[in-house]
């Protein structure tokens, strides 16, 4: 899992993304724009939502604990804690209950209908299905919903309890004069989307990113005991984000590529910010499946909520194979290993060439 040595001791930007720096450079001046979009256009309005492990390799002799092998502090308690026991309830669902019973209070109030007049459902001839899984969410879907909880987040908060590492106003992201009066309102919806999207544009990110990137967002708040505000959501969700993709992403990552995107933060700042945000999360990188499973149908929720539906499509002939080829290939993935010691038999390879063959 994840990638060997990438944690804030490269001086130099990963071979990969270099050979992609022509399509990578120019997302970095709309990066600018998502981080500034918000604030050139004076004091902004009230907000309004829209419709609609790091591993070390250690030398002989030299013995280094996995960094998720930490204990976790006795102080915490497991079961009241979303992002480390999936029984407890996500904090981005709790703080979003208040909007949505409002929401649906006046619409019966007007006599409106909260569901989406255009919005198709499935009946006993038709079938209707939308592309997103937990394996494979869809990731303009997902993005919508992570913001929206982020939303929720600043929205919804007790106090604007924060500290200087995440504070915009001590390490500010663009060269821009901020106003101080920027800091006074939350931001809106659609500028905390715009800002992530543009970040997941340029780094190349899937959608199961953003998802990991919320459950270390609500870790550091439930630990650090903080709120996310106007003045530190940018680099909290910066910060979530460099964490999730070194930890989790194949392709190797450094934090030079990320300085490329921000034309005010250089490579020892975000070197430290990764460190403080390890350090308040107590070094706990770790993400069982059902902590994610519970995150990603809390997010679909939320998104249903607020009126929000990932495309539909109609389940025909040539999808109920495709749905039937990666059901197969999901059982005979067990097969794998049957097969390299020699167990496999010849009719179960013959079930998973047939598989393959309607899949791809």
């Amino acid at each position: 899992m994840g990638n060997i040595m990438t944690c804030c001791v490269c001086p130099r930007a990963s071979p990969e993304l270099d050979q992609h720096q022509e399509s990578v450079c120019p997302c970095g001046s709309e990066i600018y724009k998502a981080a500034a979009g918000d604030m050139t256009a004076g004091v902004p309005v009230a907000a309004a939502v829209e419709p609609g492990e790091v591993t070390f390799e250690a030398g002989e002799g030299l013995h280094v604990h996995h960094i998720c092998e930490r204990e976790m502090p006795e102080d915490i308690p497991l079961e009241s804690n979303s992002s480390d026991h999936p029984k407890a309830s996500t904090i981005f669902l709790r703080k979003s209950q208040t909007d949505v019973q409002e929401k649906r209070k006046s619409n019966y109030t007007k006599h409106v209908s909260t569901e989406r007049f255009t919005q198709q459902y499935s009946s006993c001839s038709t079938i209707f299905l939308d592309d997103s899984t937990a394996s494979q969410p869809h990731l303009t879907m997902t993005l919508k919903s992570v913001t929206l909880a982020i939303y929720y987040h600043i929205k919804q908060r007790d106090a604007d309890r924060s500290l200087g590492i995440f504070d915009e106003r001590l390490h500010p992201l663009t060269r821009e004069e901020v106003l101080e009066e920027y800091f006074k309102y939350d931001p809106e919806h659609k500028f905390i989307f715009r800002f992530v999207r543009t970040l997941f544009k340029a780094i190349r990110l899937t959608a199961e990113f953003a998802i990991v990137s919320l459950i270390y967002i609500e870790r550091l708040v439930s630990y650090a005991d903080i709120d996310i505000c106007p003045t530190n959501w940018k680099r909290i969700v910066l910060g979530a984000i460099l964490l999730a993709s070194k930890v989790w992403s194949d392709m190797a990552v450094w934090n030079e590529d990320y300085c490329k995107l921000f034309e005010n933060i250089t490579v020892e700042e975000m070197n430290e910010l990764e460190r403080q945000f390890l350090k308040l999360i107590n070094y706990n990188i770790g993400v069982t499946g059902s902590v994610y499973s519970r995150f990603y149908f809390d997010l679909r929720s939320l998104a249903h909520d607020n009126g929000l539906y990932s495309p539909v499509y109609l389940l025909d002939r040539e999808r109920a194979w495709k749905l039937e080829a990666f059901s197969r290939m999901e059982q005979y993935k067990v097969f794998y290993s049957a097969a390299k010691n020699g167990s496999l038999s010849a009719e179960d390879l013959i079930h998973l060439q047939r598989a393959k063959a309607i899949l791809f």
